[in-house]
């Protein structure tokens, strides 16, 4: 009967869910461990626990492994931004924003640096982190208006001052998050700080 098989089929799901996030933990930890270039789909297996031929069936390549592990740390990111750009008030709007930024640098900064590293050569994960840049500009974007910038695409304007603005803080945060935390907190500081003076807030 139908309903006999449902609950296993669940189960298999389950199961399913469970390696796919113990493959992408594993290269996680493998990119901070060998990095991307070093580590092979063997040894992914078998921090995973399971074999080359189990990984296939839900990856195809090391290169798929690290593009999912890309989708599901910028998924983070892109809560943030949608959180970002419903906040009402701008200075506690940019305040958040920078914070939330941090602690996903400090989670999960050698996945945003590959991912940084690999768009320009892995269209998926290329594709992904613009995705990622024109959510976070269309919250900045939203933070700016809110302020009172006028909105538009012209250089004194609220959706160009806010493109310029992601991309800074992406590459300021891509260098200090290799130094240190503290680093890391200063750079968000001083990204902050000129956003405050770009909505007329400082």
């Amino acid at each position: 009967m139908p309903g006999q098989h449902a609950p296993s089929r669940r189960a298999a799901e389950s199961k399913g869910d469970l390696r796919e996030r113990a493959i992408l933990d594993t290269c996680e930890a493998l990119l901070a461990d060998k990095g991307y270039d070093a580590m092979t789909v063997g040894d992914i297996a078998q921090g995973a626990g399971i074999t080359r031929g189990a990984l296939y069936f839900y990856f195809g390549s090391k290169q798929e492994v690290v593009t999912g592990l890309v989708a599901r740390t910028v998924e983070h990111l892109w809560e943030r931004s949608r959180a970002t750009a419903e906040a009402a008030e701008p200075h506690e709007a940019i305040a958040s924003a920078m914070r939330r930024t941090v602690e996903l640098w400090n989670e999960h900064g050698l996945v945003m640096r590959t991912a940084i590293d690999l768009s320009l050569t892995v269209p998926e994960i290329g594709a992904l982190w613009n995705r990622t840049a024109d959510l976070f500009v269309g919250a900045i974007t939203a933070v700016l208006e809110r302020a009172g910038v006028q909105p538009g695409g012209e250089p004194e304007q609220a959706s160009a001052m806010a493109r310029a603005l992601c991309w800074m803080i992406e590459r300021n945060f891509y260098h200090a998050s290799q130094e240190s935390r503290q680093s890391l907190q200063n750079a968000s500081a001083t990204c902050e700080h000129i956003w405050l003076i770009s909505a007329g807030l400082a």
